[in-house]
């Protein structure tokens, strides 16, 4: 199936009832039908519902949809997209290791790999997303994943992945790409060869602002990689939490499984019924809002990148970006529609913001309503002033996510409050 078919049907198979629309399933237990069913549940003999802080059949749907659009073999779902990014690394990295990402990250990805993960006992050593050559003198045998965005968020660069994917692969590294600004929809990392995904489902997935969550999606055979790799030797080793269980002898995705009984397990960041549902319903609508989103963010890159008060504009689809070669690459169907900007001064981006009626000031993206935000003081804002600079975000950086409000009145609104400077 195609994906605007896969977005409405994948992973749902109707219950007795027979209802068109996937039920919620809104509930913590399940009963087992006797105890020895209850038993090979837990020992993996068969395979079913146990309690929903490991699997619900809500979450089950939408798990299985969204690994179908993004070509992947199986996705366990988590309660934020940073729940997703930090079981990613707890997922293969323990003390004393080290862990490759892009210093051109969304803020919490890098105050959480700077600044929490150190607490673990884990080292983050950064690489230019432009100039992913930088990986090569950065990996040694300690090393676990090397963490990328697939569009930048706020830089708005575009990541070569061919470049990164030659080094890890060769090193026998587990690539984990963020795609939450591509979606799916424009962008398929692991046919691009990378080895997982990553994503805020608080933003285009559910398209609304309506709830928070992530997802990660394995690509088929991942266990080729892992199977006998000194680098992830715990999956090769009997895990003595679960009765001696070896992930890699197992017929089964073994990356998201792993996340699923020991990560869900232990920390329990869950998304409920309730939000998985409201991420099925998203879906359905995603390969069609997204063309929105991405034709009009193009219409208003091409007026910015001719304001005169605009001094350079961030986005892929234009002829003069330097990412563009990259973008009909990886990206010839569409390139989202996150876009930035830069103006002269703090000062005067900040005005811009508050002068805007249509764009709200509002920390987030992939709304259907249009949002406008000043990184340097706010996502980013625990950043050093070098930090920023490395990380494409200078001070007079606007980002704005398009949302689906007319583009004619969108552009009307920035240009009234370009006006006023």
């Amino acid at each position: 199936m195609r994906e605007q078919t896969l977005a409405i049907h994948a992973g749902y198979t109707k219950d007795e009832q027979g209802t068109m629309a996937v039920p919620i399933y809104q509930t913590t237990a399940y009963e087992f039908r006797d105890t020895t069913h209850a038993a090979n549940l837990f020992e993996l003999k068969e395979l079913g519902n146990i309690y929903t802080r490991l699997m619900n059949p809500t979450t089950d749907v939408f798990e299985k949809r969204f690994a179908a659009l993004e070509k992947g073999v199986a996705g366990v779902g988590t309660a934020s997209g940073m729940a997703a990014i930090f079981y990613a690394i707890a997922n293969v990295a323990k003390a004393g290791d080290n862990i490759i990402v892009a210093k051109q990250v969304y803020g919490g990805t890098t105050t959480l790999t700077g600044h929490t993960i150190k607490r673990f006992g884990i080292e983050t050593r950064y690489f230019n997303v432009n100039n992913p050559s930088e990986i090569e003198a950065l990996v040694d045998d300690k090393t676990k994943i090397i963490l990328f965005e697939s569009i930048t968020n706020p830089s708005i660069a575009i990541a070569d992945f061919d470049a990164i994917v030659e080094i890890a692969n060769r090193h026998n590294i587990i690539t984990c790409v963020d795609n939450t600004v591509a979606t799916p929809i424009y962008c398929n990392p692991l046919t691009l060869g990378c080895d997982i995904v990553v994503h805020s489902t608080s933003k285009y997935t559910t398209g609304q602002g309506l709830a928070i969550g992530g997802i990660i999606v394995e690509r088929e055979n991942l266990v080729e990689k892992i199977k006998d790799n000194p680098r992830y030797s715990h999956f090769n080793e009997p895990d003595d939490s679960y009765h001696g269980l070896v992930y890699s002898d197992l017929p089964l995705p073994l990356f998201t499984l792993r996340v699923r009984l020991a990560l869900l397990r232990d920390l329990g960041a869950t998304p409920s019924p309730f939000n998985s549902w409201l991420y099925i319903q998203g879906l359905e609508t995603l390969p069609l809002r997204m063309k929105q989103h991405s034709s009009s963010a193009l219409a208003i890159a091409k007026f910015l990148e001719a304001h005169p008060q605009v001094k350079k504009v961030n986005y892929p689809g234009l002829k003069s970006n330097s990412n563009y070669h990259l973008a009909q690459k990886y990206f010839p169907k569409g390139q989202s529609g996150l876009l930035s900007f830069e103006v002269d001064t703090l000062e005067m981006a900040k005005r811009i913001s508050d002068a805007t009626e249509i764009f709200k000031i509002v920390v987030n993206i992939g709304d259907s309503k249009s949002i406008i935000t000043h990184p340097a003081s706010t996502t980013h804002q625990q950043l050093s002033a070098q930090e920023l600079v490395e990380a494409g975000i200078p001070a007079g950086l606007i980002r704005l996510s398009v949302g689906l409000e007319d583009t004619e009145d969108l552009i009307e609104d920035l240009e009234k409050a370009l006006g006023q400077q």
